[in-house]
């Protein structure tokens, strides 16, 4: 029996009737975030992709649950009107762990980022998230103070994230490191190289490797079977044939970077300008890099949650 299987559901979640018989059943289930729909990109390519995003999960073997807040309620898998309304509507919400409250009591609409989407997850006894790329620590945090609560949240909360690497906007060294200091498993999936997001390489090595997604359900059963708290990061480089090189996008990030410094925007508001800044300064290149990576994150994601909600390999 799985640790999904187990798992009695919240009685604050909505789920769909396909996401609930999964879980009862201890079936494979990918938590798909919605903040990439309703903050990541243009209206209608968000709904697209998110919509083509589900249908790789099925195409794997696994259910998708793509969660977000909606008038209140944190839903767990979207109806097709719920996904177009997430992504044209312009009164949602970018909702982190710190926002969950008042968006639900206010009842109102919230795209869920990495860290609520885990802890909406978790909460639902889904084990297996598939995002883009992870926060982390921000460039020139050391006077900031600017560290994404997604590392928090990965320190304790159980659920496997399947990511690019970080995004790379981010200060990619020091995240590697508030990750070793958190007890967060960091894990290069069939590589020895932390990816940065747009690309395959980091200049960082991967402090953990695996080649399969039996070793990596192994690696989720021995933690929580330790009592090991909080999540894995299971880092899933770009495909070769859609990466853009670190020099290009480390070039457009330099300059993405001065006009944010330039017009003030701090806080949450920093990676959803960075990252619309760098799909102009690209010519939309960066756009198709990140949706590149989404699928493949999405079919690393399905095969994992297979693996995970099967029986482990005999000895």
């Amino acid at each position: 029996m799985t640790h999904q299987a187990r798992h009695e559901r919240h009685p604050m979640l909505a789920l769909t009737p396909e996401v609930e018989q999964a879980l009862r059943n201890g079936g494979p289930v990918v938590a798909l975030e919605s903040t990439i729909i309703s903050h990541g990109m243009p209206y209608p390519r968000n709904v697209e992709m998110a919509r083509e995003v589900e249908q790789i999960v099925r195409d794997g073997g696994a259910v998708p649950a793509t969660i977000a807040v909606l008038d209140g309620i944190p839903r767990i898998g979207l109806s097709e009107d719920e996904l177009e309304l997430l992504g044209s509507a312009d009164d949602v919400m970018k909702v982190s762990i710190r926002d969950l409250p008042l968006v639900v009591a206010a009842k109102r609409h919230g795209a869920t980022t990495v860290a609520s989407t885990m802890r909406l997850a978790a909460l639902a006894g889904i084990s297996v998230f598939v995002t883009g790329g992870l926060g982390g620590v921000h460039k020139g945090a050391q006077d900031s103070m600017d560290i994404s609560a997604d590392l928090t949240e990965l320190s304790r909360t159980n659920v496997a994230v399947v990511c690019a690497g970080v995004k790379s906007i981010l200060d990619i060294g020091l995240t590697l490191e508030r990750l070793e200091t958190l007890g967060v498993p960091v894990v290069g999936n069939g590589t020895s190289e932390f990816p940065s997001f747009y690309s395959r390489s980091s200049g960082f090595a991967a402090p953990l490797r695996a080649d399969s997604v039996d070793e990596l359900a192994a690696m989720m059963r021995a933690k929580w079977g330790l009592g090991l708290e909080g999540g894995l990061v299971v880092a899933n480089p770009v495909p070769e044939a859609d990466e853009m090189s670190r020099d290009d996008i480390d070039g457009l990030i330099a300059r993405a970077l001065a006009e944010c410094d330039e017009r003030g925007i701090q806080g949450k508001d920093i990676t959803p300008f960075l990252l619309g800044r760098i799909v102009e300064l690209s010519d939309g290149r960066s756009l198709e890099t990140n949706i590149a990576l989404v699928r493949d994150n999405a079919r690393v994601g399905a095969a994992l949650a297979v693996a995970y909600a099967g029986p482990p390999p005999k000895a």
